[in-house]
């Protein structure tokens, strides 16, 4: 049995046939007949979250881990709305979502009637495509028609990158109608043209053969430890590479710490570090240092390597992009990529290594405080834990001891918001068994705290809340503290803890408040494996703020 509306059954069927197996829907009546058309299916992993922006973000942290599309579905309305934040995230950040919105029958769009807004390509400006299918389905054209629109919006979200696509639907009523009739859909794949690389490959060692001062920059991007290696053959001819937690890439070789360097550089010796080319691929970068760098000393050329074809020219000097696999890129790259013998390269290591000696001295004069918590939680989370950073303290406090390689670090910094960072870490821990570690900030945390509304919640999910009663970032950058609203109207100061909000949906919690609790608590809460647990840590507001903006200060000394 089945829905008897043929649309979505027809949208079922070719869901199951391309592989697809995970949807997560939230309660509503008008979306009855995507609940009953899915749910039917013995093959359809079928999941209900309540929040559709909870479940939005669930959803990419569950195709994060899979690489497949994940589906969410929800009722007409303003639940529609709800699903925005993690559209634009997974529209950015490149994940496969399908997006399917139960709507009301285009005669009663603005016709008075309840839960009805403008829902056709209401996510128009962060989607790749937005497909509305037909109420009826009553001839053979408009069943090959929705046949074709169905795998085509099913094809992009994949190709040629992923990212999240939309299907509207509109049902009349009734909306709980069976039937045995079982639609059969002719399946549709992709039709990839391949890629010529060999004229981007010649202009591009060309390029490295002209100049000697190189630098690579990895933006975002999945672990990928085969990418990892062909990235170490390349800096080992002596090319430059920048690189994040969030890039995912690990070698002593890289430049892993940006801003550490990027802050110590002085204005005589800028052009000692100014590429002559710059190579970028990957999602977005963090360090706003490296940015502003690059715009103040560019380099004659830039090029960006996107599969798409995506122009990304966040230094304002894109030269060239090329439409291809950066890892396909690579491979051909080094095969006639020269060794350089310029200095370029010894100039970034050696003030890399200065600095990593002035770090370590620095952590151990310091107090107290979120510096020395992030050091402490980063050298005792164990191999091989998936660690998820939330915006935007956290994220950044990460960049400052560089990328390691027992990690697989995940950030959703596609859009960098607030919301939706615990929903994200837990759809991850849904679908991947391995020890999954949050870092938020408080109110990353209580903003986000419906994802605890959630039936799938799982033991190897831990939470770990940095509460220094407010947003932190606002002390470390110049303008809040002298506009006199610091801490009501930028801090949101508050006195709020997660103590109940998770001891209410059924989470162990621990707390700490210095380094010594930290250190019993800390090891209390990673055995947990009961139940899904949260370990908040409390940190002086004040002092944290003092003792970065001393970091910066003493990176730039001369102590070491």
């Amino acid at each position: 049995m089945t829905s008897d509306k043929k649309n979505v059954s027809l949208l079922a069927d070719l869901f199951i046939k391309k592989g697809l197996s995970d949807i997560i829907i939230s309660p509503g009546s008008r979306n009855a007949p995507i609940v009953i058309a899915f749910t039917g299916e013995p093959s359809v992993n079928a999941l209900s979250i309540v929040d559709e922006r909870s479940a939005g973000f669930f959803a990419l942290g569950m195709a994060q881990q899979s690489g497949k599309a994940v589906a969410v579905a929800c009722t007409s309305g303003s639940a529609a709305l709800n699903y925005a934040p993690a559209i634009a995230e997974a529209y950015y950040q490149k994940i496969p979502l399908l997006v399917l919105t139960a709507d009301r029958p285009p005669e009663l769009i603005e016709r008075g009637y309840g839960q009805i807004i403008r829902q056709k390509e209401v996510y128009k400006n962060y989607i790749k495509a937005s497909f509305e299918l037909p109420v009826d389905i009553e001839d053979e054209e408009t069943f090959k028609n929705t046949e074709r629109m169905i795998n085509e919006a099913i094809n992009l979200t994949q190709f040629p990158e992923p990212g999240p696509v939309h299907i509207n639907i509109p049902f009349r009523e009734p909306l709980y109608g069976l039937t045995d009739e079982l639609l059969k859909a002719e399946v549709v794949d992709y039709e990839k043209e391949p890629v010529n690389t060999e004229q981007y490959i010649s202009e591009l060692a060309g390029v490295f053969r002209k100049y000697d001062n190189i630098l690579i920059i990895a933006g975002q991007q999945q672990k990928d430890e085969e990418f990892n290696t062909l990235l170490s053959t390349i800096v080992a001819k002596n090319v430059v590479v920048l690189s994040e937690t969030t890039s995912n890439m690990h070698d002593d070789r890289f430049i892993d710490c940006i801003d550490n360097v990027i802050s110590t550089i002085e204005a005589n010796e800028a052009s000692n570090f100014q590429p002559e080319v710059l190579l970028t691929f990957g999602g977005q970068v963090v360090s706003k240092m490296v940015k502003k760098f690059l715009r103040d000393h560019p380099p004659k050329e830039h090029w960006h390597i996107s599969p798409s074809g995506e122009p990304m020219d966040t230094y304002f000097r894109l030269k060239r992009t090329v439409a291809a696999n950066p890892k396909q890129v690579f491979s051909e790259l080094l095969k006639v990529l020269p060794e350089s013998s310029s200095t370029f390269f010894n100039t970034w290591r050696q003030r890399k290594e200065l600095l990593v000696q002035r770090k370590n001295k620095y952590l151990g004069t310091i107090p107290y405080s979120d510096l020395q918590v992030f050091d402490f939680l980063l050298k005792h989370l164990p191999n091989q834990t998936n660690l998820h950073l939330g915006n935007s303290t956290p994220v950044r406090y990460s960049q400052l001891f560089g990328s390691q390689k027992k990690f697989a670090y995940f950030s959703n910094r596609g859009v960098s918001g607030i919301d939706g960072q615990v929903s994200t870490a837990a759809g991850n821990a849904y679908s991947n068994k391995n020890l999954h570690v949050l870092i938020t900030g408080d109110l990353g945390f209580l903003y986000d705290s419906n994802a605890l509304m959630n039936h799938y919640l799982k033991p190897n999910l831990k939470i770990i809340v940095i509460n220094n009663s407010g947003g932190g970032i606002f002390r470390f950058i110049d303008g809040p503290a002298q506009s006199g609203h610091l801490e009501k109207f930028f801090e949101a100061k508050h006195n709020w803890k997660a103590e109940k909000i998770a001891k209410a949906f059924g989470l162990n919690y621990y707390n700490a408040e210095n380094m010594d609790q930290l250190r019993v608590s800390f090891t209390n809460f990673l055995a947990d494996q009961k139940a899904p647990a949260v370990l908040e840590i409390f940190t002086p507001a004040v002092k944290n703020g003092n003792i970065l903006k001393g970091y910066f200060a003493y990176l730039k000394s001369k102590s070491v």
